[in-house]
């Protein structure tokens, strides 16, 4: 997959993801590639950058919590009200694009 398809569309991926449900780090990047069967996989790089983003523009809350495996606090996410609204605006986006490339081929 081009690398810049991805990137162009990082912050929607992680909204369409957390609107399944909250998660943490690593069960964000499992959940990505199970549900794209492989094709999108992220990296810490990339990952932690775009959820403090999202964050910082009232997309995404956050908390620390001890996770049910046990072990040490991790930061989970969950969309706000705001990151629901987004989300759709960017779906709405991202679909207008689709057509306008597919009316192309």
């Amino acid at each position: 997959m081009d690398l810049n398809l991805f990137k162009g569309n990082l912050d929607l991926i992680l909204l369409s993801v957390l609107e399944q449900g909250e998660g943490y780090g690593l069960e964000i990047t499992k959940r990505v590639n199970a549900l794209t069967e492989g094709h999108i996989t992220l990296n810490a790089g990339s990952l932690y950058p775009a959820l403090h983003r999202l964050e910082r523009a009232g997309f995404l809350s956050a908390a620390s919590v001890t996770p049910a495996r046990g072990g040490p606090l991790v930061k989970t996410y969950r969309l706000t009200d705001a990151g629901r609204a987004e989300l759709g605006r960017r779906r709405e986006g991202y679909a207008a694009f689709d057509r306008a490339l597919r009316s192309l081929w």
